[in-house]
This record gives structure tokens, sequence and C-alpha cells, in this order.
């Protein structure tokens, strides 16, 4: 069979531009080498985790804050399985949604492990052993295989005890403790999860901040919230030695990088959450001549085609932040380009959230980044706890922080922690796209009473420190 274009992985980059692909006239095959479409977001990251953080967060409010709305209940109890069970379906709609989408826009979908013969040509291993190997012909291929956690040898991740956020996904017990090596986004999170169900947990990061690639100033509210809110522990500055597990405990050796000193540390479980490395394994890569940089990212050019003609690579594989929303709008990108459009994607512009709650969000530049690049800047910053919106709802916690360029005015950054900013950052981004001033976001009319004005108020004080109600 010969295809105009084969997208290998089906995760948000891949199965996003095999649509647009087919949207373009192009005979499209997608090649994925697990049972079901979505890839690591829709299976095992992105959405069941936003399902169980969801279902813990109902369990947190009714527990800790119902009282305080006049709900009064007793004997509250947090069933796991079925969190679990409700996590599964979701994830199981949505990846049906996938189906539905290729077979909509007439996608040829082949399971099986994909790697190259030569540049046009890919092969089709069935993943457990079982049928018979295909190989298709085609004239273009986008590698969208994505990533996986990385899990360093001595940290001996034995997928029990010892874990990565896929197995945290499907535990059969909340935790009693449960130890977190990263303070980033996915450890965070996980973190959340549990600690809402009752789980004692102790975070260990390498950094001296939570959240280290944000502004400085929401990892030092994150933290600040995470203390007070689920009783989470911190243990910054420390580089983790090893981690064992023995007799349905895991044992965790980690040194202060202040001072030398050891600390070690006892629980049921230790969730690995360092990062995620690009998944190119057993790709044949060589056999296409595609080249890859020295922390295994396949080297693309600002077309995202790689060193071969007609090879592309977007999402996880490549330099950038690992966003499924970035996959996508690169997924589209190479689907238009190879069509002989001209996309563009500004990638300074790509929010990145947290979905603890309060959540995170952030497009631009941080304040560090500003400092080191010697921009002149001016801040503008608004607490949710004075806005009705907040009260009314008892989520006081966060602010929003508007960076504008001191000269012209033209907003640089928005960063944000509070009650729905996952969904408020996007404001932000349209501004920016549009090269909008501090004076221009405050001037929007936003309805009252909502989280929204935050926004306004903050570009306000950013303009000419003149917030209207603090």
């Amino acid at each position: 069979m010969k295809y105009d274009v084969t997208i290998i992985g089906s995760g948000p980059g891949g199965y996003v531009a095999a649509i647009r692909c087919a949207q373009l006239g192009l005979k499209t095959a997608l090649i994925e080498r697990y049972p079901t479409l979505g890839g690591t977001c829709l299976n095992v990251g992105c959405i069941p985790s936003k399902a169980l953080l969801d279902s813990s967060e109902h369990y947190h409010v009714a527990q800790h804050k119902f009282a305080d709305h006049g709900i009064e209940i007793s004997d509250l109890k947090a069933n796991l399985a079925q969190m679990i069970k409700r996590k599964d379906d979701v994830v199981s709609q949505t990846c049906s949604g996938i189906n539905f989408l290729m077979n909509k826009n007439k996608i040829t979908v082949y399971q099986g492990h994909g790697s190259f013969v030569n540049k046009n040509t890919i092969k089709i291993s069935p993943k457990d052993g079982v049928g018979e190997e295909q190989t298709i012909e085609t004239d273009k291929v986008i590698i969208a295989t994505g990533s996986k956690p990385i899990a360093p040898p001595a940290f001996n991740y034995d997928k029990d005890r010892i874990i990565t956020s896929t197995e945290a996904l499907k535990l059969k017990e909340i935790p009693k403790r449960l130890l977190v090596i990263g303070a980033g986004v996915i450890g965070l999170e996980m973190g959340s999860v549990y600690a809402r169900l009752g789980t004692e947990v102790e975070v260990i990061e390498f950094q001296d901040a939570v959240l280290g690639g944000m502004d400085a100033d929401l990892g030092k509210e994150m933290q600040k919230v995470l203390k007070k809110e689920l009783n989470f522990k911190f243990h910054l500055n420390h580089a983790v030695k090893t981690v064992s597990s023995a007799d349905g405990k895991v044992t965790l050796t980690a040194e202060s990088r202040k001072d030398a000193k050891t600390l070690v540390l006892e629980a049921d479980y230790c969730l690995i959450a360092i990062g995620r490395k690009p998944y190119t394994d057993a790709l044949g890569l060589e056999n296409a001549g595609v080249t890859v940089d020295e922390r295994g990212r396949i080297n693309v050019d600002e077309h995202l085609q790689t060193n071969v003609p007609g090879i592309f690579a977007i999402g996880d594989v490549i330099k950038g932040a690992m966003l499924a929303h970035k996959a996508e709008e690169e997924g589209v990108f190479v689907a238009e380009y190879m069509s002989g459009q001209k996309p563009h994607i500004n990638y300074n512009l790509i929010p990145g959230v947290v979905y603890t709650w309060p959540e995170v969000a952030a497009v631009g530049k941080t304040e560090e980044e500003l400092k080191t690049a010697g921009i002149p800047y001016k801040s503008g910053k608004f607490p949710f706890k004075a806005l009705g919106r907040a009260r009314a709802s008892a989520d006081l916690d966060g602010f929003v922080k508007v960076l504008a360029h001191k000269e012209t005015d033209e907003v640089l950054g928005v960063h944000m922690i509070g009650a729905r900013c996952a969904d408020l950052i996007i404001e932000a981004v349209a501004a920016m796209e549009f090269r909008a001033s501090a004076e221009d976001m405050s001037r929007y009319s936003h309805p009252h009473p909502t989280f929204t004005e935050a926004l306004k108020e903050a570009a306000l004080a950013a303009t000419d420190n003149r917030a209207l109600h603090i």
C-alpha cells in the first residue's frame, strides 16, 4: 500500500497531524503500537490524571469545606476503586472519540510498531509478536512517538512500589505515605491526588524551588498553598542517591546540596517524577539516516523537517516543552507546510498549565528571563482574595501577575495561580498574540463578579499602578 504521508504515533500531535493531512487531501496512514489510540496524553497522561485530580478535589472539598457552605455530611469515604473506574471510563470514551475521527477522515490505522526500512518504507511489526509483519510505502513521514518517564537505574523502578505516573494512575490502595521525587508538574499533580485522599506526601527536589521552570513567584505561592492545604513536606536542594523496595516499603536516600547531610525517608510508595525523555526506541532512524542530538531528541529545522527531506518530527521527540497542545500545533504546522502553505508557530505564546488546586498557568517571559535578558519591564500583581467572586466561592489563594515592557507597555508575560487559571490564561495568550499593551488589557470590560477581573486589575497595576480594588 502506498500513502502520501504516514504518521508514526497517535498521541495529540500524531492524530491531529493525521486529521489535518486528510483534510488537505493527502492519503494518510497512522501507526500506533498500543491497542488504543491517543498516546500517553489520552491513555496514561493528561486525561486520566485530570480525571483523578477532579475526583480527589471533590472529596477534599466535601471533607473540608462543605460545612462552611451549610452542607452537613457524615461517614464520608474515598472509594479509590470507583475513582479509578471513572478515570478508565473517561479514557475509554476519549480514545473512542479518536477512532471516530480517524474513520470520519478516512485515515488508515495500523496497529503495531512502526520502524523505518528506508526513508520511504515503513515496517509494521505486531507488538506482541502475534500476527504478520506488514510493509507500506510512503512519500512523507511524521514521527510523533512522544516520550516516556525518566527513571535512573539507581532509583530501581519496579512498577510496584517504586513507580512513575503511569502506575500512580492505577493504584489499588490509598498510600499512607508517598515520596515524590521531583517538584515539577507531574510530581505536584499526582502528589495532590493522593494528599487529598489522606496520604502523607513528601517531595524531594534537586533544585531550590518548586516548579523551577516557571516564574519564581508561582513556585513560592504553590509551595505555601500545598503546605497549608494538603500538608505537603518539601525537601528542596536534595539529590536523590538511591531508592530501594523491600517488604512492602520503600527507602529513599538523598543528600543535601547545601551541607552534604544525608536524608533517609521511608514510605509505602515512591513516585519518580523527574521528567521525560523522547521515545525513539527501535524506530530504525539509522535506516533512514535521521539524526538525533546528545539527549536523544530528533534534529529538525525551522519547518520541523529532519536532516532527511520528507521526514518530519513533532512533539516530545524534538526540542521544546513537552506539552500536548504544542504537539498539536506542530502537527497542523507540518501538515500545512508539506501541502504548500506557510504556517507559523509562536513558541513564546504556548501556555503552560499545572492542574493542581489552585491551578497554575503562564505564558510569555518570566520575570527572571526578562532580568537576564536586560529587558526593561514593569510588573502588576493582583491577589484573588480581593475579588468578590473568589470570596463567594472561598477560592482565595493566588494572584495574577502581568509583566509589560517599561517603555512600550507591550505585555511580555502573564503568570497566575488561583481558581480556573487553566481557562483564564487564554485571555493573556490572545492579547499577546495581537501584541496588546497592559493598557489594552485593562480596558477590556470584564464581567462582574468573575475570576477574570484579576487579569484586568493586574494589567491596571502594571500600566500605572492603578488597580482599583486593592
